[in-house]
């Protein structure tokens, strides 16, 4: 009888279990996963171009010095300071690379300008008939700077400053034309659109290091003699750029 009852028993419980398995169940249909979108960041190498408009605050110095002959009734030194101001294309290309840390970008960039600044003096002549004229336009510049920069999300906000180089142009009584180095000084807004490419808009002060040479020219006196000069000459360009410009992000 004893058995009779576990065996019972036994197939009482099977049969409910089977009998639950066959009823509907109340679990809904699985979660689809969640996909972020990726977190965006400046760190990495970019290369992009720029253009925008310069204006040029060069000037030059110049003193003569009378040397023969010694009775010329002019005076013993003549000299002035000539300057000028004009503007025009600036162009070129950049590279560089960030580095983000938190919401702070520091990077290194550097870039070569095509310059059209056109600044131009014609100062007149000197005792008493040596012409002087001067043409500080220069046509190229380049400039390796640091930046550094506050991120918020893809909005880049920077300063920047470093070396600049260029051709300062210019010619006077020697033609004398060639690359100086001085320093630039600036800030900017940069914006990512998509992952891979950026605008900015940016702004740099650029001073090229002053020239000096003297040399000697040759002008005429008031009784129609010839006369030396020892002229000393020095020039110094700075100039302004704004300038917009696209990167291509790797």
């Amino acid at each position: 009888m004893r058995n009779f009852l576990l065996a019972a028993t036994a197939l009482t419980v099977m049969t409910g279990a089977a009998a639950a398995a066959d009823l509907p169940t109340s679990k809904g249909a699985p979660m689809a996963p969640v996909v972020y979108a990726p977190v965006f960041t400046w760190t990495g190498f970019y290369v992009g171009l720029n253009a925008g408009y310069g204006w040029n605050n060069g000037n030059r110095d110049l003193t003569f010095t009378n040397v023969t002959p010694a009775s010329v009734d002019y005076g013993a030194t003549y000299g002035f300071n000539g300057g000028g101001s004009d503007g025009g294309f600036v162009g070129g290309g950049q590279i560089g690379y960030n580095w983000q840390f938190g919401a702070f970008v520091a990077g290194v960039e550097a870039d070569l300008q095509y310059a059209d600044l056109g600044n131009s003096n014609h100062n007149g002549y000197f005792p008493y008939y040596a012409y002087y004229g001067n043409n500080n336009n220069g046509n190229y510049f380049g400039t390796v700077r640091a930046r550094l920069g506050y991120a918020i999300d893809r909005a880049l906000i920077y300063v920047t400053g470093g070396l600049a180089y260029g051709d300062v142009g210019g010619h006077d009584f020697w033609g004398n034309s060639s690359t100086k180095a001085g320093w630039t000084i600036g800030g900017g807004l940069e914006y990512a659109f998509t992952p891979n490419w950026t605008a900015k808009i940016e702004g740099l002060y650029v001073n090229i290091d002053r020239g000096n040479r003297s040399g000697y020219v040759t002008g005429v006196d008031s009784a129609g003699l010839a006369a030396d000069y020892v002229v000393s000459s020095g020039k110094n360009n700075d100039f302004g750029v704004v300038r917009v410009g696209v990167n291509y992000k790797f």
